[in-house]
């Protein structure tokens, strides 16, 4: 029998003026482009204005969440995000830089990849490592998720009940588990 479509949760972001001008424009033409590639965009969180990660590295952030379907596999449906973020401009010289667009694939399902004990690992490494360390694989779902209210609070707008299927906390549970002040921060646009 044949498994049932996929949702994937698709994280958005820039914070540089780009193609379309505002980093909300770019979204826009980013949530386009992912249709225009065959993704079915199934749902689209408000869009928010997040601090700068990390913090004073750049200008404030825009910030907004995505359920799709479609793509292939996670890696078909990655490749497909940087090809969007290529086309609006996006250079990738080093990690956590200024840019005005970020499409990150957040999760695909209950999947976990590349397994169990790599995920895990990418999840519970240092502030220090995160910083200085990139995989050299797509790691699902994202190792840093739990730790991001810029990305759990879009995704509670459309995803609350999904649950990580490593840590069984769903979006709403890991949200909660960031301290306040971090919550406090993210402001609807």
């Amino acid at each position: 029998m044949p498994r049932p479509p996929t949702d994937l949760l698709i994280a958005l972001g820039g914070n540089l003026p780009g193609p379309e001008g505002s980093p909300e424009a770019n979204i826009v033409r980013a949530v386009a482009g992912m249709a225009a590639a065959g993704l079915e965009v199934r749902a689209v969180s408000r869009f928010y204005r997040t601090p700068c990660f990390p913090a004073g590295s750049g200008p404030d952030f825009v910030n907004a969440a995505a359920v799709v379907r479609g793509g292939g596999d996670p890696a078909g449906v990655l490749a497909i995000l940087h090809a969007i973020e290529a086309a609006m401009g996006r250079v990738r010289t080093q990690r956590w830089q200024e840019r005005p667009i970020d499409l990150d694939l957040i999760a695909a399902g209950d999947l976990v990849l590349p397994d169990a004990a790599t995920q895990q690992h990418w999840r519970e490494l240092e502030p220090e490592e995160q910083a200085r360390l990139a995989p050299d694989r797509l790691i699902l779902p994202h190792p840093r998720l739990a730790d991001r209210a810029f990305v759990l609070v879009p995704l509670a707008d459309i995803a609350p009940g999904w649950v990580h299927p490593a840590t069984g906390r769903s979006v709403v549970q890991m949200l909660d588990d960031l301290p306040e002040a971090e919550r406090a921060d993210i402001r609807p646009i």
